[in-house]
């Protein structure tokens, strides 16, 4: 049986709480204030929020990957645009 570091961060490691199913949600900016709460929590100690929220937007988009349908990615993608806004971060050109 192959042993997949990624199953064990899902399942064991919960470093940030998220609701149930947020991933899934059709609007984009519900996803990124969700992950940007979490990312700011001050009992997280994050040293860098804006990075913390993306990082955990694209771990799911990895693990998710070929699962997602093209609606669903391109919410995560406009989450992503939606995460850069909330940070007032420039988008990728």
């Amino acid at each position: 049986m192959v042993h997949k570091w990624s199953k064990d961060v899902t399942e064991h490691d919960h470093p940030y709480d998220l609701p149930p199913g947020i991933f899934k949600s059709a609007d984009p900016d519900v996803i990124a204030a969700a992950l940007q709460h979490s990312a700011e929590d001050p009992q997280r100690d994050t040293k860098d929020p804006y990075r913390t929220a993306m990082s955990m937007l694209d771990f799911y988009i990895n693990r998710a990957g070929k699962n997602l349908d093209d609606s669903e990615m391109a919410t995560l993608e406009q989450a992503k645009a939606a995460l850069r806004k909330r940070f007032g971060k420039a988008a990728h050109s």
